[in-house]
């Protein structure tokens, strides 16, 4: 089979398994829907690894399917003064980048849908919540197989529809509509920001087709038309990083990331885990000749990528809730991704995206496993030795917090390790700086991870009594993905060996082909010091999660009452961290208080009186000026045309007083007019 050929058939098998579940799905019995939308996701995971593996065999890895043009254009005028062609085809792009996102998406997603066969085996709404799942996979595949910005951007923005949805599944819970709320109103702001940055590529590039950009830039490049700094091209870069701020949840706008932990646990590790918050990632690394030209930009991504990896780290570490702890080391691990993409470093963004995946995954799922043996507890205060009761749970949880501390030869160790080195490598000015915040994180990182498996898994039981006689291991529709996810947690990174280790790594010549050209574009791209330093940064990088291991230990398990005394020496400190910096509450006293609802104060007045007051005005005047002319026509005119226009006044004066606007009164006329056209036939 030439699966090169079908790969426009990977996303339809989701579609397809969707489709049924959302019309026909509650008529289904309930195996029925267990094998169904697995299955799907299975077949399209089967079709991925086929279609890379004969990508692999063409010289240039690069495979092209368009099926046909879905917005055809016309010319127009581009911002140079010369003629664009505006035109989107509904076509597909196989190469090394999005194989590996194919990979990704529909491997972990098929793995998270059998593990949800038994997590959510009891819920109400069963064949909905695995249409949703099918929906997201078909939308996640659109977005990173889509040749051109504007397919992308129908993933883009269905991924966001499945994660309100999927977010706000018990809908009965107050809390869980609201965060899926919140999570559509914050992704439309960072939207906004990427439709502006694709309608100034349109008008500047006059195409949206990757090859057609990429390739017009290189041209503009080599003939001196484009310089790296143009003004146009940071302004557009820019906003496409709001987007992908949005998506992504980076500061600004991660504040949605943490509230949708309201979802089911399956939805966490799929969707605000491995697979949609990585859009944002998947699309600067796609953009990266478009962000290369633009160092100030670049210096924009490192610098909040950074801030963000170790903005959300601290948070992390006061929380309580087993998942929104997990929630800011996503939070916090796609910063560290932005950071390297920041430095040019596009490889290991996309690494750590794969390797971060797999164990953060097998953690989310990890803690569904802790919550489906503890009756729905999800305070890590009311847990505690748990690891002889669970004991599979506890062993692929261990081994995915290894993994994401960096421990050698675990899947995190590479794709951090080689973050950070580039990051220190990298020349320019903020390289030390960058570095040191990458390295502060990863001692958080395992600080907070390991607090958490301490409280969870070792010490004292603090399980409520009633609880306790109840805890037993998941089946083994849960169990069996946690198990693969370990062995991935473990192996995973072994595509990245470094060379200085003596590997080759696979992985940055695989996708090297994808970021050729920005590394020409690169004026100062990285390049590797002496090895003896890297074995020191190497060794530096280890040794920070080691010591956040064992600082985690010392006080949640051999000296818990010292972290107690710390807690009462700077109870400030605790609680700021625990009501995360009180963003939350600033965003809601000037935006949704303030903007929206007006509250009372000055915004809320400006709102009321400007805003409002400026609408409402212009609809006074529109009536006031239409009764004028009435006036002015009847009078000031002369006779022949007075009467003329004074006649069509008249009678148009009283049509005009019933555009009310008011639905219900249109409707009231309706059936007025229905009465009187079928009381006409009866007289007749």
């Amino acid at each position: 089979m030439n699966f090169l050929d079908s790969i426009w058939m990977i996303p339809l098998f989701p579609a397809a398994g969707a489709i049924l579940m959302l019309l026909f799905g509650k008529k289904l019995p309930k195996a029925a829907v267990s094998v169904i939308c697995p299955g799907t996701v299975l077949v399209s995971f089967l079709m991925s690894l086929g279609a890379v593996l004969q990508l692999a065999r063409l010289s240039e890895h690069s495979y092209e399917k368009i099926l046909y043009t879905w917005l055809p254009g016309g010319p127009f005028h581009l911002t140079n003064g010369q003629m664009g062609h505006l035109q989107a085809d509904w076509g597909f792009l196989l190469d090394p980048l999005s194989s590996v996102m194919i990979l990704v998406v529909t491997g972990v997603g098929f793995l998270i849908h059998v593990y949800s066969v038994g997590y959510m085996g009891h819920e109400a709404g069963y064949h909905r919540f695995f249409g949703y799942l099918n929906l997201f996979i078909f939308f996640m595949l659109t977005l990173v197989l889509a040749n051109n910005y504007l397919l992308l951007f129908v993933g883009w923005e269905g991924v966001g529809l499945c994660s309100y949805l999927l977010i706000g599944f018990y809908f009965l819970r107050d809390s869980a509509t609201k965060a899926g709320i919140k999570a559509f109103i914050v992704n439309r702001i960072g939207d906004a920001g990427f439709v502006l940055g694709v309608l100034l590529m349109l008008a500047t590039f006059g195409s949206l087709r990757f090859t057609s950009v990429f390739g017009e830039v290189n041209r503009q490049v080599e003939t001196g038309l484009l310089t790296s700094g143009d003004a146009t091209v940071a302004l557009m870069t820019l906003l496409l990083f709001i987007g992908a701020t949005g998506k992504s949840a980076q500061i600004p706008l991660y504040v949605w990331l943490p509230d949708a932990m309201e979802g089911p646990t399956p939805v966490s590790a799929l969707i605000h885990a491995a697979t949609m918050v990585t859009a944002g990632v998947y699309m600067v690394a796609r953009s990266n000749v478009l962000f290369s030209l633009s160092p100030q930009t670049m210096a924009m991504v490192a610098g909040v990528g950074a801030l963000t990896a170790i903005f959300a780290a601290t948070i992390g570490l006061a929380q309580y809730d087993i998942k929104r702890v997990l929630a800011y080391s996503t939070v916090s691990q796609l910063g560290y991704m932005f950071l390297a993409c920041g430095v040019g470093a596009y490889g290991a963004g996309i690494f750590h995206l794969m390797t971060h995946a797999f164990f953060k995954a097998l953690l989310f799922l990890g803690s569904g496993s802790v919550i489906h043996a503890l009756s729905g507890e999800q305070d890590m205060r009311k847990m505690g030795a748990l690891r002889h009761k669970i004991p599979v749970t506890f062993w692929t949880f261990f081994i995915a917090s290894l993994a994401i501390i960096g421990a050698p030869p675990f899947a995190g160790f590479f794709s951090k390790d080689e973050i950070l080195w580039k990051a220190f490598s990298a020349e320019t000015h903020a390289g030390l700086l960058l570095w040191v915040v990458g390295f502060v994180t990863a001692g958080l990182t395992a600080l907070y991870i390991w607090r958490l498996v301490f409280l969870t898994f070792f010490g004292q039981s603090r399980v409520d009594h009633e609880v306790e006689h109840h805890i037993h291991e998941s089946p083994k529709t849960m169990t069996i993905p946690l198990m693969t996810l370990a062995v991935l947690s473990i192996v995973g990174g072994w595509v990245g060996w470094p060379r200085i280790l003596g590997g080759s790594n696979r992985l940055e010549t695989w996708l090297e082909p994808v970021f050729e050209h920005s590394s020409k574009l690169l004026a100062h791209e990285a390049e590797h010091g002496a090895a003896a330093q890297e074995y020191l940064f190497m060794f530096l990088s280890v040794a920070v999660g080691a010591f956040g291991v064992f600082i985690a230990w010392y006080f949640f398990i051999r000296r818990p009452e010292a972290a107690d005394r710390i807690v009462q020496t700077v109870p400030g400190v605790q609680r700021l961290l625990y009501n995360k910096y009180y963003v939350d509450e600033v965003y809601n006293a000037v935006f949704v208080d303030g903007f929206a609802k007006g509250g009372g104060t000055a915004l809320g007045r400006f709102d009321a009186r400007i805003v409002d007051g400026g609408v409402n005005g212009s609809a006074w005047l529109t009536l006031l000026t239409s009764r004028l002319s009435i006036w002015w026509d009847t009078w000031v005119i002369d006779g022949a045309v007075r009467l003329s226009s004074f006649t069509v006044k008249v009678l148009s004066y009283p049509v005009r007083l019933l555009q009310t606007g008011l639905v219900q009164v249109y409707a009231l006329f309706i059936v007025f007019g229905v009465l009187i056209f079928f009381s006409y036939y009866l007289i007749r």
